[in-house]
């Protein structure tokens, strides 16, 4: 029987994975996808994340790889409203670091056991003292048992660990429109940009190797083909005054938003972690973060669990209280993020009065704080 089996192999179960075998724990990595995701999803990695990994070197490595994003902007009508100042706050890493999350997934994958590719879980059985993995492997059913399992495998883990319904989600209508492209240099090269102009949000966040990470609201009822959606990019980036930007822009991916906060993230020996457990909006870009630091703070506790050969129930109870609460400030912001993106036409105006406060001393450097997940209990 392992110690430990890890259902999700994307940077949170990647991460947890590593830091398990490092403390001499023997693991198991499931995961649905048959080959390493290339696609880049999130790209952000804040301070309080690098801060939890610096011990094992893993933030060395990220950060040999990644652009330091050290001031953010926001903008209408490419006029500026207000600067949001990382480099000005007290932390070991006053940046955003960003890169790929294929990258990101590349450097947590090197210290974890290789992923068991193709294995796509149907169910997590408790019995007694381990736990049973059901899962569809090649046209076969096998089960694999372990003292402990973790389940980071998104929002289709979710009825592994909680029954169907016991976790609500909010839908909201919000669309919005996503691609990488080849940037322009210049002075802004390495700031990101936030224009909130009256038709709708569009973000602009650097990217290692001159390139940028594009998001901008999109209309809900819009035309979801490639094309449509390439051409809807390509017209928010010029109304912006990005002509070289949206020529780069070669296609675009479409996501919705979606709350989501689970009020418990342990069932037994069962736990659920990362967007299984909480899904906040993509906006602000601190879901993955908030898994990294499920798993940084959880893998001690797992290791004392399997070495004592019992549960550390206060430690297990303050982690849980902690990362619910954590996502729940997560979640309220993101919220704000969305909602102050959206069109707003002849309301511009108090939302423009609203921003240019919020980035006004002293609040510009709450603000801050709270964008680069300063306000995680666990920073």
């Amino acid at each position: 029987m392992r110690d430990v089996t890890i259902v999700g192999a994307g940077p949170v179960g990647m991460l947890l994975a590593g830091d398990l075998v490092r403390q001499g724990l023997d693991v198991a990595l499931l995961e649905r996808r048959t080959v390493a995701g290339e696609g880049t999803r999130a790209i952000g990695i804040h301070s309080p994340v690098l801060a939890a990994l610096e011990p094992s070197g893993v933030t060395d490595q990220l950060l040999s790889h990644a652009l330091r994003v050290r001031r953010g902007e926001a903008r209408r009508r490419g006029r500026l409203l207000g600067t949001v100042r990382f480099d000005a706050l007290t932390t070991r890493f006053p940046f955003v670091a960003t890169l790929p999350q294929s990258r990101t997934e590349e450097v947590l994958g090197a210290r974890a056991p290789e992923p068991l590719r193709g294995a796509r879980a149907l169910a997590v059985i408790p019995r007694g003292d381990a736990v049973v993995v059901r899962a569809a492997l090649q046209g076969r059913i096998i089960e694999m048992e372990s003292r402990l399992v973790v389940v980071p495998a998104g929002a289709g883990g979710r009825e592994l660990v909680f029954r169907p319904g016991a976790v609500p989600a909010r839908e909201y209508r919000d669309r919005y429109l996503m691609t990488d492209a080849a940037a322009p240099g210049g002075a802004d090269a390495e700031v990101a940009v936030v224009h909130l102009d009256p038709d709708g949000v569009l973000e602009s966040f650097p990217l290692p190797g001159g390139r940028r990470r594009y998001v901008a609201w999109d209309a809900p009822d819009g035309d979801d083909g490639p094309d449509a959606r390439r051409e809807r990019l390509r017209a928010a980036l010029v109304r912006r005054g990005e002509p070289e930007a949206a020529a780069a822009v070669s296609g675009a991916t479409s996501f919705g938003v979606r709350r989501v906060v689970a009020p418990r993230l342990r069932r037994g020996r069962i736990f659920a972690i990362g967007d299984t457990a909480h899904e906040v909006s993509p906006i602000g870009g601190q879901g993955m973060n908030l898994g990294l630091l499920d798993a940084a703070t959880l893998a001690p506790l797992l290791v004392e669990w399997v070495r004592e050969g019992g549960a550390p129930p206060a430690g297990l109870e303050r982690w849980e209280a902690r990362r619910v609460v954590s996502a729940r400030r997560a979640a309220a912001l993101a919220f704000a993020n969305t909602a102050l993106g959206r069109p707003l036409g002849t309301a511009d105006g108090p939302r423009r009065g609203v921003v240019r406060a919020m980035l006004a001393p002293p609040t510009a450097q709450l603000f801050a704080r709270a964008y680069a997940m300063g306000f995680d209990l666990d920073a």
